[in-house]
């Protein structure tokens, strides 16, 4: 097992996969003490069974640069295939703004051929490949060095296996013709916004049970300082103040160091200093917002929406069916919010769209206009035109 641990090995081999049709990549990296994850390890590996036709890249190695690396990503001759690779790809935007191009994901594509939502990579080397992973190695620490011989074959068969993967899957898609499915769905990997987190939106991912546009102004906030704390510090947003806390900070509106103390959620890190002051600042700042400017909950809820309940329920019928039909995975079609977005009367759907229009959206909105019935025939569900 190859590791490469300088610029001219990583540069030989890139220029090695340079010359082939497709190179596959992995990585391993840590993130439970930082914000941004710390890349530990790079798998590559290219068609074939030779000696340097699999490698693993040590990122941590004194004096290694990774642009010979980045520079085969932005090779548009050569596909870059990962499992499941948003996480893979963030590191990379944020550590290089590079995403490789072109891309191929086989989770997507494996849920475009009928293999299920989000199939796990062990479950497609068994299906696929025929063989078994041992996973006694993947909740290691990466960072430490020197890795292991365990570590080190459980790291290259992410990769290896990864190869016969891919070139099922690519052949499932030529045949399908659905490979341009594939592709509409790595637009989304592919830009750059979906790895770019903004501090003043941070506020949308925390759950409250209140539309008060004060407390809603106070909650923005203080999530906009821990983003922002947590971005410039590289440490993980909990560390700064967990969302139970921030919830309560929202609610009792501290205004001084004393009123801080009295916190029951709040780490002891976070009653003084920089992060104590942004707590007090930030609440002020939501206070003191005018009520014009004030956020307003996401009308995501089906109670905010007017569901027709009975035709959200078709709708599930409709897209089980479909999906069946099709082989493709349901929640790759469509998304239960989705379905009760449409049965509300929204058209601004990503199920209404693209490649989903064909597969399921066209007759969805059939179904909404009453063209289109559903009946039982045995195990399956019957589309009945009207």
């Amino acid at each position: 097992m190859q590791t490469i641990t300088t610029t001219e090995g990583l540069a030989d081999f890139c220029a090695h996969a340079a010359r082939h049709p497709y190179v596959t990549v992995d990585t391993e990296f840590l993130r439970e003490r930082t914000y941004y994850s710390k890349l530990c390890l790079v798998q590559l590996a290219v068609p074939g069974d030779g000696e340097g036709d699999a490698v693993l890249v040590d990122p941590l190695a004194e004096g290694l640069s990774l642009e010979p690396l980045y520079a085969l990503f932005r090779d548009a001759g050569v596909v870059k295939v990962f499992h499941a690779a948003r996480q893979d790809l963030e590191i990379f935007c944020v550590d290089a703004g590079v995403i490789p191009h072109p891309l191929f994901d086989t989770q997507v594509a494996a849920m475009v051929c009928g293999y299920g939502d989000q199939v796990g990579y062990e479950t497609l080397v068994r299906r696929i490949v025929k063989a078994q992973l041992d996973k006694s190695s993947r909740f290691t620490d990466w960072s430490r060095r020197p890795l292991s011989e365990a570590q080190k074959k459980y790291a290259l068969g992410d990769v290896t296996y990864l190869r016969e993967i891919y070139e099922v899957l690519a052949q499932d898609l030529a045949q399908s013709g659905r490979a341009p499915w594939v592709e509409e769905e790595m637009a989304v990997l592919t830009d750059p916004e979906t790895y770019r987190v903004q501090p003043s939106q941070a506020w949308l991912r925390i759950k409250t049970r209140t539309n008060s546009g004060k407390f809603l102004s106070v909650v923005r906030e203080l999530a906009r300082f821990r983003e922002s704390y947590a971005q410039s510090r590289n440490v993980p947003r909990n560390r700064v103040i967990k969302d139970e806390a921030l919830l309560e900070l929202a609610s009792t509106k501290p205004a001084t160091l004393q009123d801080l103390g009295r916190s029951r959620l709040l780490l002891r890190e976070a009653r003084r200093g920089e992060i104590a002051e942004g707590i007090l600042a930030a609440v002020k700042a939501g206070l003191e917002t005018p009520p014009e400017e004030m956020p307003k909950p996401p009308a995501n809820g089906r109670e905010k929406l007017q569901v027709n309940p009975a035709l959200a329920d078709l709708l599930r019928v409709l897209l089980k069916a479909r999906s069946e039909q099709e082989r493709v995975a349901q929640k790759l079609i469509a998304s239960a919010a989705d379905l009760d977005l449409i049965a509300a009367g929204k058209r601004d759907v990503a199920a209404l769209n693209g490649w989903r229009r064909e597969v399921f959206g066209a007759d969805a909105l059939r179904l909404c206009d009453g063209k289109l019935a559903l009946a039982a025939a045995g195990p399956n569900v019957k589309v009945i035109e009207l």
